[in-house]
């Protein structure tokens, strides 16, 4: 992130001393290069061609979470495996020179074809094809990672990172989200880094299988029993937290915008927490916050290029005070960013360039 960028915004300012670890968040995972088709009326019908009228391209995979982090403000480190072919440079580039991640701990791997995903976005939802091949034989997450604030981990059935157990030791507050339990067995005994976590944010699905519940409610309760912070989302319905230290509970509706694409909107729901969680906010304020980014970036197609920043919260902020009609619950509810948003001419929605490989760096 640009500090000299007059959009840029340090949710942590206040906070920082020269004391502080070098980065906020640490983040370790594979980036895939993403292509992502837009403008399709339909779904693509076996047998024959569909033409698309927009396309786009960005790092994916891990790069959702590590743009998404930068672009709020937060200093950001990521550990990960490039390929040395022309899909690997742009993503490192991308990432290092145009969202300003730190790639120290990253590395170029000879040989190896970056990993790609092709995601055809219509109708509010997404189809992907992935390719890969045989990743590294050396995992790219070093297990003394950098000191930081936070990390965020991706937890999986019966793996334990070591880097996790390191992270938590030094005192780096671990934020862990999961995905689908292919196993089927949805054991939480088996996320064997769950406890080193200081908070866990399922969705509601995956929360109430891994629980045994049947509401996603009873689920972050239960879910509270093994971590300090619980955190369910809930998709249309908002986000519910579970604060197992001082029994405190939070609820905050979403908001109601046009999906395009829901891409990504997991990772930049997490950033939005993590930011809000560092900075101090109460646990509403950070489930509201987390809430409007996701809702920002379901507006743009792709994950790392819908990614909302300073600047289209502000935007978004100035442009919901223009309605005559909003109901003032409604705008209390995000006032406590007022101070912090930077001053826009731009309107809302704004609209990020789409790179695509082959031309420069979009500005």
């Amino acid at each position: 992130m640009n500090s000299n960028d007059p959009a840029h915004v340090d949710p942590l300012a206040r906070l920082r001393t020269p004391a502080d670890p070098p980065c906020d968040v640490y983040l370790t995972g594979t980036v895939f290069l993403d292509i992502i088709f837009t403008g399709l009326d339909s779904a693509p019908v076996r047998g024959t061609e569909s033409w698309a009228r927009g396309m786009g391209s960005s790092p994916g995979g891990v790069a959702n979470m590590a743009t998404a982090l930068a672009r709020l403000g937060l200093r950001t480190s990521l550990a990960a495996a490039f390929g040395d072919d022309h899909y690997g440079e742009y993503c490192w580039d991308s990432l290092e020179q145009g969202e300003g991640i730190d790639l120290t701990s990253s590395r170029t791997v000879a040989g190896w074809h970056s990993p790609v995903t092709v995601s055809m976005a219509y109708e509010g939802e997404r189809t992907m094809v992935s390719h890969g091949h045989e990743p590294p034989p050396e995992e790219p997450a070093p297990e003394c990672p950098p000191q930081a604030r936070a990390a965020v981990a991706s937890l999986a059935p019966g793996v334990s990172e070591p880097w996790i157990a390191t992270a938590a030791g030094r005192g780096t507050r671990i934020f862990g989200d999961v995905g689908w339990d292919d196993t089927g067995s949805w054991d939480l005994s088996s996320l064997d880094d769950l406890s080193r976590c200081e908070a866990f944010l399922p969705n509601a699905e995956e929360a109430m299988r891994y629980t045994r519940t049947s509401c996603p409610r009873a689920a972050a309760h239960a879910l509270a029993e093994h971590v300090p912070l619980a955190v369910v989302t809930l998709g249309a319905e908002g986000a519910y937290a579970v604060d197992a230290r001082s029994g405190e509970t939070a609820s905050v509706p979403a908001i109601e915008v046009a999906a395009l694409d829901p891409t990504g909107a997991g990772d930049v729901f997490v950033a939005g927490f993590v930011t809000g969680t560092l900075a101090g906010w109460p646990l509403a304020d950070r489930l509201a916050f987390a809430g409007l980014t996701a809702a920002l970036s379901v507006q743009e197609f792709g994950g790392s290029l819908s990614a909302p920043g300073w600047s289209e919260i502000a935007a978004w902020w100035r442009h919901v005070q223009a309605y005559d009609d909003q109901e003032p619950a409604a705008l209390r509810r995000y006032a406590f960013l007022e101070a912090l948003l930077p001053e826009v001419s731009r309107p809302w929605p704004l609209r990020r360039a789409v790179p695509t490989i082959g031309f420069g760096r979009s500005v």
